[in-house]
């Protein structure tokens, strides 16, 4: 028995409410500008009518259901009233194209589907190639042909849920690595627990933070950097419909917040921002970070907005958070901190043994899957058992450790591009490029974006007498991948470097962006 028990998500929330029911427990801020609260008994009260109205409707223990939403307490209740009853939730990017919601729906074996009205005319094409999802929701608003969610939640409360345990799944997400496809990662109830616990120890946080996110609750940053960390310590989690640079402090000023979660884009768009006397009068004590700026702009954002910036690492099939930096001791900056006080680390060379302190290798994590790492990859045991061995997670990231065991980020074995805190898989959008017919060839490589840590970058081949313009390719890709995926930009070359066995040189193509020597190797 581990120290979150054979508990649930549902054990959690009725937990919070019998200690707190009339505290603060979700404030919800939409894009108008109206705030909405809920206090721990009006959210389970919620979440059990949810739970009786996806019951009512055939939803059950193990059916899948996508939500496709905007931050909302929508989205929270949907997602612990399926877990109520041991379904499971699928969050979609609201920026999904109609192709990666089919691929998505399908390969989740979704029975049903809950979005709002701005989504209705997407689905229309999603809904012509999987005709056979049975539960369509709507929320925050009406559309024909879709239940309301308010009806979901005029429903009797559902009684408690039983038979349903910490290993079962709660949600699946769908990450970018190195296959054209991404794969599901099946989280359990017990990942949740155990994600919230460790942000909320690792930042030092109790029963009077209010922790802000502007981060979109379809990413498990802000589902367990905000929502499962204010829910695991009894405090209030305050969620925006969207990030506005221009307005952030004043929401933090506004909310009374203590804690709030960024990542580069967020820190680099808020230092755009022109300076105002007010940059360092709020009640921020903790300000938890992820994917490094350079020292100058971390500087720059610790001075002028007053707050240190707590430096970590983490990834969906570990379970989220995996390091963190001391709130109490040394940050060692650009280290990604320590690892959490569950957490076993080792870095390995190629032969699989422990390389010296300094010395670049891959990043392992020991954990128990199905509590402390993700439980596998849904429909895809191949894949699980070459990413989990011998009890430990192969992260796919290089990173080496200092003589005290501070862990540093170096780089990424994965082809995996980091876009403005998104992941996306080179694969997935070559895949998409060589659907072109103008295309033989493609390789996309990570290019420096100055705000969004990285952009898309291509090379492609046209046949013979063939010339395919930027607008044409990006036209095309639109319609296969979200709009953060499209490349940004593309070179079409007359060949890519190839090794001696034919596979493409990305390395070449990397120092050619760079403006490095080997750049213009053949």
């Amino acid at each position: 028995m581990d120290l979150i028990g054979n508990r649930t998500l549902a054990d959690l929330l009725t937990e919070r409410d019998a200690r707190h029911p009339h505290r603060a427990c979700l404030v919800v801020e939409d894009r108008a500008g109206a705030v909405t609260e809920y206090t721990y008994a009006e959210v389970l009260d919620a979440v059990r009518r949810a739970a009786g109205g996806f019951a009512a409707l055939g939803v059950g223990r193990g059916d899948a259901v996508v939500l496709h939403l905007r931050n909302s307490a929508e989205f929270v209740f949907a997602w612990f009233g399926l877990a109520w009853l041991g379904a499971v939730m699928v969050p979609s990017n609201i920026a999904n194209s109609p192709a990666e919601l089919t691929y998505l729906i399908e390969h989740s074996e979704a029975v049903g589907v809950l979005t709002e009205p701005d989504y209705i005319a997407l689905f229309a094409d999603v809904f012509a190639d999987v005709p056979e999802v049975a539960h369509r929701i709507v929320a925050r608003g009406d559309a024909d042909g879709f239940v309301p969610f308010a009806d979901l939640l005029a429903a009797p409360p559902a009684p408690p849920s039983e038979n349903i345990g910490p290993e079962d799944v709660a949600e699946m997400l769908f990450t970018s690595g190195t296959t054209a496809r991404p794969k599901a990662v099946m989280i359990t109830h017990a990942n949740c627990l155990w994600g919230g616990e460790r942000v909320s120890r690792g930042a030092a946080l109790d029963e009077r933070d209010r922790l802000l996110t502007a981060l979109p609750l379809f990413h498990i940053n802000a589902q367990e950097i905000t929502l499962l960390a204010a829910l695991t310590v009894g405090g209030t989690a305050v969620v925006l419909e969207d990030y506005h640079a221009s307005g952030f402090w004043a929401a933090v000023r506004r909310h009374r917040a203590t804690a709030v979660s960024l990542v580069a884009m967020q820190a680099r768009t808020l230092l755009a921002q022109p300076p105002t006397e007010r940059d360092a009068e709020h009640e921020i004590r903790r300000c938890v970070y992820a994917i490094n700026v350079t020292e100058q702009e971390k500087d720059a954002f610790e001075r002028r907005f007053g707050v240190e910036l707590i430096n970590g690492y983490g990834l969906s099939e570990g379970g989220t958070v995996v390091t963190m930096s001391p709130v109490f001791g040394d940050r060692r900056w650009p280290s990604i901190g320590l690892p959490n006080f569950d957490r076993r680390i080792r870095i390995v060379g190629e032969d699989g043994r422990d390389v010296p302190a300094g010395e670049v290798g891959e990043i392992l994590v020991s954990g128990v899957p199905g509590r402390t790492l993700m439980k596998g990859y849904f429909k895809d045991p191949e894949a699980t058992a070459a990413t989990v061995r011998d009890g430990w997670l192969h992260t796919g990231d290089n990173g080496y450790l200092d003589e005290q065991g501070y862990v540093y980020f170096f780089d990424r074995r994965k082809d995996v591009i980091k876009r403005a805190g998104e992941n996306v898989s080179a694969s997935e959008v070559e895949f998409a490029l060589l659907a072109h017919p103008a295309i033989t060839e493609a390789a996309v490589v990570a290019g420096r974006d100055p705000v969004r840590d990285e952009e898309v970058v291509a090379f492609v081949v046209a046949p013979p007498g063939e010339a395919p313009t930027f607008e044409e390719i990006a036209a095309h890709c639109r319609t296969r991948l979200a709009a953060f995926k499209v490349p940004t930009r593309i070179h079409v070359v007359p060949e890519l470097p190839k090794t001696s066995i034919g596979k493409i040189e990305k390395k070449l193509l990397r120092l050619r962006l760079a403006g490095l020597p080997g750049g213009d190797e053949r």
